[in-house]
């Protein structure tokens, strides 16, 4: 693929980053419109939630990438920064008490304002995927089937000249039908605010264990050599702990709607 967009002089303009910040661009302004609808959020707490969450994700994504290969990380930590590799389940555990507490602290609906991050979340992650395409991290098994993508760029992480199941695309194209689902939901069938939230992390959850069966990068690590890998067995936990969060919440912040 191409992890280099293009160049301009001594300014190197990386796919991985534009399809990030073009991501960030929608979110925002999702967030920003739809959280002023629902909760009357500002700008000004707009840009300063989603710098603390950036920050938040950052710091997730760093760590639970170092926990699955301390012994790699710790003898030269400079790998961990180089800006290649986070792991999405550590950015997003990081960010929810984040969240929750800016929603605290400024009186905003929790409820209502998770139902907003959930499709916030979806635009970042979908755009990220799409960049992890170009950058040829996040690679799938080796396929003779229809669907191969083959890398050639010295600088793709995935292995070259080896056709590929396109796994950051199946992805990306996953989160895009999660958050039109949401949307679908939310304008029509909504019974609780917090549903789209927790419907979300069902549905990815159950998405990226799938998903996990035709991922080729090893590297994520695995509870169970081969058969558990760290994200299905997080995405275990999610499913078992919102599940029971959903019932919980189903009986009350019941959504009213005009007739």
């Amino acid at each position: 693929m191409h992890p280099v967009l293009f160049e301009i002089g001594s300014l190197t303009i990386y796919s991985y980053g534009f399809m990030i910040a073009l991501g960030v661009i929608g979110a925002v302004t999702y967030m920003f419109f739809q959280g002023r609808k629902d909760v009357g959020l500002t700008f000004d707490q707009a840009n300063t939630l989603f710098l603390l969450i950036f920050i938040a994700a950052f710091i997730g994504g760093k760590f639970f990438l170092l926990l699955e290969n301390p012994s790699l990380y710790m003898n030269n930590l400079s790998k961990l920064f180089t800006g290649r590799g986070f792991v999405f389940y550590g950015s997003f555990l990081f960010a929810i008490p984040t969240m929750l507490w800016f929603f605290k602290k400024h009186k905003l609906n929790t409820y209502k304002m998770l139902d907003v991050m959930a499709v916030v979340t979806c635009i970042v992650h979908m755009f990220g995927r799409i960049g992890c395409f170009f950058a040829g991290c996040c690679y799938g098994k080796p396929t003779q089937g229809p669907l191969g993508v083959t890398f050639t760029h010295e600088a793709c992480q995935a292995p070259l000249n080896t056709p590929l199941i396109p796994t950051q695309l199946l992805e990306a194209g996953f989160i895009f039908l999660v958050m039109i689902s949401l949307l679908i939901i939310k304008s029509k069938y909504q019974k609780f605010y917090g549903q789209l939230f927790l419907l979300y992390l069902i549905l990815y959850a159950i998405g990226r264990s799938v998903l996990e069966i035709f991922r080729g990068d090893v590297a994520r690590g695995f509870i169970i050599d081969g058969y558990l890998s760290h994200s299905q067995f997080i995405a275990l936990l999610v499913v078992i702990v919102t599940g029971f969060v959903y019932v919980r919440w189903s009986k009350k912040n019941r959504v009213i709607r005009n007739r």
